[in-house]
């Protein structure tokens, strides 16, 4: 759930795309597809081995391969729907404010 500073490549369902994250659950897809595709970002999404018991875990990945999401999280180059800039604490779903001020956010 958290940025990762390391930029990925890989191919996913067949496509090279920008790993934007590991590891996720159905929830956090949705959050991060509505907010990316609102972006103007093509997502595509892949079911990781699935591991008996546990909850199934996804890979997000965006066709754009020069994207960096903690770039563009920490640039505030991304937005919300309502026009607001996306934040570090939105980014990882702390708030659903976007707070500006990354080192004023306590959890």
């Amino acid at each position: 759930m958290t940025l990762k500073a390391k930029h990925i490549v890989e191919e996913i369902n067949g496509t090279r795309c920008t790993v934007v994250e590991k590891g996720a659950t159905a929830d956090r897809v949705d959050f991060l597809k509505k907010l990316l595709e609102f972006n103007k970002f093509e997502v595509i999404v892949a079911a990781d081995a699935v591991v008996e018991g546990s909850p199934a875990l996804f890979t997000i990945g965006v066709t754009n391969l020069v994207f960096n999401p903690v770039i563009a999280v920490y640039e505030l180059s991304l937005k919300t729907a309502d026009g607001k800039k996306v934040s570090p604490a939105y980014w990882n779903q702390y708030t659903t404010d976007c707070l500006d001020e990354y080192w004023d956010f306590v959890k």
